[in-house]
């Protein structure tokens, strides 16, 4: 017995060592004790179908865990004990030939509970409960053929029990290696699936199984968060740390890395400014820009919400901030089509370039605040610090160098989308 197992201090922390334990020193009892063990084995060997018989049984009555096991599929309990009782018995009475196969029957059963879910704290209870069992069971049996040499079992106890914590150290370690392995598989599929969703490429086969294993309804509303650093800014291969307000949807935890930027998706349930709030109540770090896209139905739109939420990350300043798309429609439209912007802000804003830089920029910032207060010239002159006639005389200035009305609806639609793209696309 000493050469198959480990003190059982050390059998707590993994398998055992590869190299055989050097054999100790045995007393004339202890052989005798031995030899003892090995007739009552042999006896155990022989009945063992009966022994898995009562053991199943005691499994079943005594360990919640296993019992869904067993009424699912009986029989595959069955061979599993049969077979586990078979290479342990055996190690009793050949320790060098069964030391492996009982190692690997045990490696096996903590693999394939951990791949059941059966918990760890069950399975490591059938083995206990298998232990005391068959231990009982070579003392009934010693006792029956001849009671004066159970008490040589005293001898070889310890053996039989650290044997017994020996293998609950290989299952533990067995079975907590499967459940890395398992826990990465769900997250690397979780993440595929994630992907899949925002990229519009997820099949309407599988949006059963990503809300069941996303915990999301696959007809809910949606929106996404887009969030990244400001360009060129510190950091910016990385997502800033980002705080959602305590009440944000709970999938924004569901976050998704990509090129430029990280997503969030968001499920809405609350009222139709669920979003408006959410985005005021977003805090958001200095040079941060997040952009957060109209909602839409269902999880086969994720991919469409991304794009919305990347177009509302487009129109962030490049300083950083929160831009809500449905609230700023009109740059999401010039960012949509850098191009067309760039063009229109050439042709609307092109004669403004032969000033001088300074002159340039005043001129560029009182039409700015005067569109921001609705065409007031009195509210943008205080805004600017300055009076209301200096804000007009510029007005004028501005609609005779690129012969622009303000007065005029297209054109003041056309100036706003002008000084949206030179803002947005020139950063």
């Amino acid at each position: 017995m000493p050469q198959v197992v480990r003190p059982r201090t050390g059998a707590l922390h993994g398998p055992p060592p590869a190299t055989p334990l050097p054999h100790r020193f045995r007393s004339l009892a202890d052989r005798e004790a031995v030899e003892v063990l090995h007739r009552a084995a042999r006896v155990l060997v022989a009945s063992l179908p009966a022994l898995t018989d009562r053991l199943v049984e005691a499994l079943y009555a005594q360990e919640p865990g296993y019992r869904a096991a067993i009424e699912s599929d009986r029989a595959e309990v069955w061979q599993e004990v049969h077979h586990s009782l078979r290479h342990n018995v055996g190690s009793l009475i050949q320790p060098r030939e069964f030391r492996e196969p009982a190692h690997r029957t045990s490696r096996w059963i903590g693999e394939i509970r951990a791949e059941q879910g059966v918990p760890l704290d069950a399975v490591l209870h059938a083995f206990r409960m298998g232990g005391a069992m068959v231990w009982q069971d070579l003392v009934d049996e010693t006792a029956r053929r001849d009671p004066d040499d159970v008490r040589l079992l005293v001898h070889v106890a310890a053996d039989v029990w650290n044997f017994v914590d020996e293998h609950c150290g290989i299952v533990a370690d067995a079975y907590r290696q499967a459940e890395r392995r398992l826990s990465w598989r769900r997250e690397n599929r979780q993440r595929l699936m994630v992907a899949a969703l925002l990229d519009g490429t997820a099949r309407i086969a599988d949006l059963a199984e990503a809300a069941a294993m996303l915990g999301l309804p696959e007809q809910g509303r949606y929106a996404v968060l887009a969030v990244a650093a400001a360009p060129h800014g510190p950091g910016s291969a990385t997502r800033p740390p980002l705080v959602l307000p305590a009440t944000a949807p709970e999938a924004a935890v569901l976050w998704h890395p990509g090129p430029e930027a990280e997503f969030a998706i968001l499920s809405l349930t609350g009222p139709p400014g669920e979003l408006s709030a959410l985005a005021a109540a977003l805090d958001v770090p200095a040079g941060t820009r997040a952009g957060i896209g109209s909602a839409v139905e269902g999880l086969a739109a994720l991919g469409d919400a991304r794009r919305l939420a990347e177009t509302a990350l487009r129109a962030c300043p490049a300083s950083g901030g929160t831009v809500l798309l449905d609230e700023h429609l009109p740059d999401a439209l010039v960012v949509s089509s850098p191009a067309l912007a760039g063009a229109l802000a050439d042709r609307v804003l092109g004669p403004l370039d032969r000033l001088d830089p300074a002159d340039r920029d005043v001129i560029v910032e009182t039409l700015t605040a005067w569109l921001d207060v609705d065409g007031s010239a009195q509210r943008a002159g205080a805004k600017l610090y300055c009076h209301r006639n200096t804000v007009l005389n510029r007005l004028r200035r501005f609609e005779q160098l690129t012969g622009r009305c303000l007065t005029r609806p297209r054109d003041a639609v056309e100036v706003s989308l002008a000084l949206a793209a030179r803002r947005l696309l020139r950063g």
